[in-house]
């Protein structure tokens, strides 16, 4: 399924989860900017209603990019993707049966307000 250029009206930022070493030689886990693109994003809410029969809202949002090189090795357990200032953590990567046209990223917000 093509969709249109035009649809793809909103940019996001694919981070990358990087180990660095102050000048301590200590190892820390960071995000750093890997990729941006523009997206399409669809988003839905939906209630979630847990053991403690508690209702929690859950934003989930797919996001729908254009295949490129540069993310053909993009997982869920080494990158995130950061939109309109929230990070999402990425739950399912769908490269659409291998026809390197899109790629649909699923994703629940993490932290509302970024890093």
């Amino acid at each position: 399924m093509e969709r249109d250029i035009a649809r793809f009206n909103e940019r996001i930022s694919i981070q990358k989860n990087t180990v660095v070493t102050d000048k301590y030689g200590n190892h820390k886990n960071v995000w750093t900017d890997y990729y941006t693109c523009f997206t399409y994003a669809s988003t839905y809410q939906y209630d979630k209603e847990n053991e403690a029969a508690t209702t929690m809202e859950e934003r989930t949002i797919n996001f729908e990019v254009r295949y490129c090189d540069e993310l053909k090795d993009l997982d869920s357990t080494h990158f995130r993707v950061a939109f309109h200032g929230d990070s999402y953590d990425i739950q399912t990567v769908d490269f659409m049966n291998y026809q390197k046209k899109t790629i649909r990223i699923v994703c629940k917000l993490q932290k509302k307000g970024g890093a």
